[in-house]
């Protein structure tokens, strides 16, 4: 339904200009075809095929998200014709169709299966719809740099007859948030543009006289869009001013949010000029609030949008060399996501502090949460940054149970070599450097021309010697241990001259079992259990349903797990009755004291730092 608190400025609606006739466009139109069979419909005309035959394949991942995917498993059937004969499709892979030397255009017309509420694929119901490119669109072999135009086409079910399209794609014939035909000026771009369709509340803001969308689907009672909006402004004013702080141009025309509202759910996937994101309902802010204070769930939603946002320029335009162009018919291995998605972890929520959304002190509780978490993780002493990008694709986007153990994260551990690599430069330079001007050399020579003229990546060895260039410094040490190797980063050290105190106050007298602890009904279930811990030692394992603990059942309460493990001491030796499966067995556990760390970060007023925090504005 549409939002009441819905506002929206005017903003001039740019046509894009049409495609010449030297550079026929590729055509679609894509219709959802059957709301409740969520199924779309996507009819694809090409003028002037191969005169060998056209090849045709859907990509099998999509940029930003590193895993094979398989869309094509998706399309629940495909026909072909020419001049208004059937063309037989021969079908050479998962993901690819070759169609026979034809006379005039060919049409392809084939139906995609969309039940995947994420922000990766495609969803359909009559509530909404949502689209990637990557899911919906065969690409056309050797076409690929002509322009596309795709009509989106209104459902003729009454239940979308209010329906509007939010796009970052130039309207062609449409008008803005209208059904109708858009362009792109190639299927690179066609792709990096999803769609949403539905009833959302819409609102407009411009940062830096730059228009941006704000898209909310789902039921959020009393939404407080002009709050929302005043927060995002400020975060892309301060990013646009951070990357061109003397022009204050942003790489883009016009930029969309796209968030879809549930009960339970957090996610984003960038794209060039917008950015789709999944949030719970909870954690957008509401007019009914007392006070200006923002909860701890809209800071969560804010830091989401705020990095979404940062990758406007760190990975849609700064790209790993292998990036320049994607593949997306196979994996695209790089050993630079501790820099691209890392580093843009790091900068999300110091982008929080910088546009005032939160102050230091929340910043510095945030940061200790991320320190914790990797402290926690005995994968960091097995797996570097660099490994673990390299390894996104088979480890990282396919975690089991004992991730916690064999990986460590590009993205937590990444930002924690971006703070201390900050944190370095500051101090060694006297204040007169830091990460930013790296951020703002890696724009300069690799970003900020890449669409339309420049298209090339980086290099790992370019980003190391980039690196000793910006900063006067030798770095290969750090890169050696942090980034290539799995030393902690040693944060304490490098946080007391900025008058920071690091503390862990850990929980060495509470009696704990060193596992993680999840539900199953009312079962509590063991998740994952930790390398040297006390559930791993007495020979527990993940999935695991706990019974009893002498005697006396387990819930999958929480509160109950600890309430029975406070009756006893560290090294006392407890009775566990589990399940593996059907079987009941028996294990003599030995308590540990709790292992998570308790990282505190805090101001020390007792010491005056010489050089300005990473926080401080540049």
């Amino acid at each position: 339904m549409k939002n009441k608190t819905s506002i929206k400025e005017k903003t001039p609606v740019r046509k894009a200009k049409a495609p010449r006739a030297a550079a026929p466009a590729v055509a679609y139109a894509i219709v959802p075809k059957d709301l409740s069979a969520h199924l779309f419909q996507v009819t694809l005309t090409v003028q002037e095929p191969s005169p060998e035959g056209q090849l045709l394949a859907l990509p099998a991942w999509i940029p930003g998200s590193y895993m094979i995917r398989e869309f094509a498993r998706n399309i629940v059937q495909i026909r072909a014709e020419a001049d208004g004969q059937p063309v037989a499709l021969a079908k050479l892979d998962k993901h690819s169709w070759q169609a026979p030397p034809v006379e005039g255009a060919l049409t392809v017309q084939y139906d995609v299966y969309a039940w995947d509420l994420s922000v990766r694929a495609a969803h359909l119901d009559q509530t909404h719809g949502f689209f990637n490119g990557t899911s919906v669109f065969l690409r056309v072999a050797g076409q690929e740099h002509v322009p596309h135009v795709v009509d989106i086409v209104r459902p003729a079910e009454d239940a979308a007859r209010t329906w509007r399209v939010a796009t970052a794609l130039p309207e062609l014939k449409a008008r803005r948030y209208g059904f109708g035909t858009y362009v792109a000026a190639d299927y690179d771009e066609l792709i990096d543009s999803p769609v949403e369709m539905g009833d959302f509340a819409l609102a407009t803001f411009t940062a830096h006289g730059v228009p941006h969308d704000v898209v909310i689907t789902g039921r959020v009672p009393n939404l407080d869009m002009a709050r929302l909006c005043a927060d995002l402004k400020a975060i892309c004013e301060t990013q646009i001013a951070f990357f061109e702080p003397r022009t204050r141009k942003a790489p883009m025309d016009r930029y969309v949010f796209m968030t879809l509202a549930v009960g339970d759910g957090y996610g984003g996937l960038e794209h060039r000029a917008s950015t789709a994101l999944i949030c719970a309902r909870a954690d957008l802010p509401t007019t009914a609030a007392l006070g200006r204070e923002r909860s701890e769930g809209y800071i969560k939603f804010l830091g989401l949008c705020s990095h979404e946002y940062f990758h406007t320029w760190n990975v849609k335009r700064i790209k790993p060399a292998v990036f320049a162009p994607y593949d997306l018919q196979v994996e695209n291995y790089t050993p630079l996501l501790w820099l691209f998605e890392g580093f843009t972890s790091y900068y999300d929520d110091l982008f929080l502090v910088r546009s005032g959304m939160i102050s230091e002190a929340t910043y510095f509780k945030m940061l200790g949460k991320t320190v914790g978490s990797v402290l926690r993780s005995a994968g960091r002493t097995k797996q570097s940054v660099a490994e673990s990008s390299f390894d996104a694709w088979s480890k990282y986007y396919r975690q089991d149970e004992n991730a916690p153990n064999a990986i460590v994260s590009y993205y937590a551990k990444g930002s924690l070599v971006g703070l201390g690599l900050d944190l370095t430069i500051r101090q060694k330079s006297g204040g007169k450097r830091s990460l930013d001007d790296i951020m703002l050399a890696l724009w300069q020579r690799y970003g900020r021309d890449f669409y339309p003229d420049g298209r090339r990546g980086v290099t790992p060895a370019e980003v190391e010697a980039l690196f000793d260039e910006i900063s006067g410094m030798r770095l290969k040490s750090y890169f050696e241990k942090y980034i290539r190797g799995t030393e902690d980063v040693p944060l304490a050290k490098l946080l007391a001259p900025f008058g920071v105190k690091y503390t862990d106050e850990r929980k060495p007298a509470k009696p704990s079992l060193d596992a993680n602890i999840g539900r199953e009904g009312a079962d509590a279930k063991l998740s994952a259990v930790h390398e040297g811990g006390a559930a791993h030692r007495a020979g527990l394992s993940a999935g695991d349903l706990l019974v009893a603990i002498d005697g006396l059942r387990v819930t999958g309460n929480p509160s109950n797990l600890e309430s029975l493990l406070s009756r006893y001491r560290v090294g006392d030796t407890v009775q566990v009755h589990a399940f593996r499966r059907d079987e009941l067995m028996t294990f003599a556990v030995q308590l540990q004291g709790d292992r998570v760390p308790g990282i505190g970060l805090a101001i020390d007023t007792a010491r005056k730092s010489a050089v300005s925090r990473p926080t401080s504005p540049r």
